[in-house]
């Protein structure tokens, strides 16, 4: 299954939205705290976030825990400093997708170690990026595709 990671995630609906989306494609959700929301059963019960319970997720505790646990894999960053059109890997099944914080994106730190594998998705009319939530369902469904998730 793919692995899906947010970046000290900032906006709780974002998550929940992106959440949902690694549900309807069987993804894993990684978030990288630290984070500013609760995601407390009592939190989401109270936000009605009835798939939750469907959440396939793991709440690293810091960048450290999380690049231990990538344990030397080689991550796609979404980014609009990507080289690579989204749609232009060979993803596999058990490929880790990052997407940064909304606001800060991905430290330049991660950007520059994994410079060869920063996807991008283009942007054709006039707006100045998309939301994380878009960004993470577009990659994720591309990804799963050529990933073979479909059976195809």
């Amino acid at each position: 299954m793919l692995n899906l990671v947010l970046y000290h995630p900032a906006i709780p609906q974002n998550t929940g939205n992106i959440a949902r989306t690694t549900v309807g494609f069987a993804a894993y959700l990684h978030l990288v705290k630290p984070y500013k929301f609760e995601i407390s059963d009592h939190a989401v019960q109270r936000a009605g976030l009835d798939y939750w319970p469907h959440v396939r997720l793991t709440e690293h505790e810091n960048d450290d825990a999380f690049l231990e646990w990538l344990d030397g894999r080689e991550p796609w960053l979404v980014t609009k400093h990507g080289d690579l059109r989204f749609d232009q890997p060979a993803y596999r099944g058990d490929d880790v997708l990052i997407l940064g914080n909304e606001n800060t994106g991905l430290p330049d730190t991660w950007l520059e170690r994994w410079h060869d594998r920063r996807v991008s998705i283009p942007i054709l009319g006039n707006i100045r990026s998309y939301n994380l939530a878009n960004a993470a369902a577009i990659v994720l469904a591309h990804a799963s595709l050529k990933a073979g998730a479909f059976g195809e």
